[in-house]
């Protein structure tokens, strides 16, 4: 598939280099692998990237699957970016919120396979999951705004309210928590940790289940359990970005 651009979907993904993220279509799963070779940092050419996966997905699957590489789901939001200038830092954040957003609200079954690190903008990726499978390993998960000099977004703070344990919730966003994935499965982030060669097949397994389900009842039902929060998220973002601060280092 020569021509290619950088920060487009592959349709397929082992064939193709120079991307930001893998697309196939398996049976009716759409696997989509975030793959930057270094951290997967939500820049503006990754979120374009996911943003147009959404589309193709709802198109043509029954379900979609996130994954990212071998010990390293997302880190983030582009510090390049965030530390570039208040506003290139809002605009960015306010098109992460949209995709946030798309994977929170998909009438898709998603099936998120956490494959490694996941922080701040990366957990909360997660935390958009119907199912979180998470790697056993050595890596981290969690928001780490207030540790950095941030304070936690309404639409970070919204979705941890939403998905995290309410027992959890304070030490997950004011006292900005990381934990392993056995103590992410206990805060809420995941679901179950399986070995780190089992997460794809697991993942694609759950979504292949799912799939099976009316997706009109599915998406209803996703609706009426998190239309609201989205719907908050989405009234609150403009004057939360304009009262953002930037991390201090």
């Amino acid at each position: 598939m020569p021509g290619l651009k950088r920060g487009r979907v592959a349709a397929y993904g082992a064939a193709v280099t120079n991307v930001l993220a893998t697309y196939t279509l398996e049976g009716s799963t759409a696997i989509v692998r975030m793959d930057d070779g270094k951290a997967n940092a939500l820049s503006d050419a990754m979120i374009a990237t996911l943003l147009g996966a959404i589309d193709r997905a709802e198109k043509e699957a029954s379900a979609l699957v996130l994954l990212g590489r071998a010990e390293r789901f997302s880190a983030g939001f582009d510090l390049r970016t965030m530390m570039s200038g208040v506003e290139a830092a809002r605009a960015l954040l306010t098109q992460g919120a949209e995709l946030l957003m798309r994977l929170y609200g998909t009438p898709l079954p998603l099936v998120i396979g956490c494959t490694g690190h996941a922080l701040a903008g990366g957990a909360l990726t997660v935390l958009t999951g119907d199912v979180r499978i998470g790697a056993a390993g050595a890596y981290k998960i969690g928001l780490n705004e207030v540790q950095i000099g941030m304070p936690v977004p309404v639409l970070a703070m919204e979705l941890a309210r939403d998905r995290l344990s309410k027992a959890e919730l304070s030490r997950a966003t004011l006292l900005a928590t990381i934990y392993t994935p056995d103590e992410a499965v206990t805060a809420g982030y995941l679901d179950r940790v399986v070995p780190a060669s089992d997460v794809e097949a697991r993942a694609k397994e759950e979504a292949a289940r799912l799939g099976q389900l009316s997706r009109m009842a599915y998406g209803a039902t996703k609706d009426r359990l998190r239309g609201k929060t989205i719907a908050h998220i989405r009234g609150t973002l403009a004057s939360d970005m304009a009262a953002l601060m930037m991390p201090v280092s």
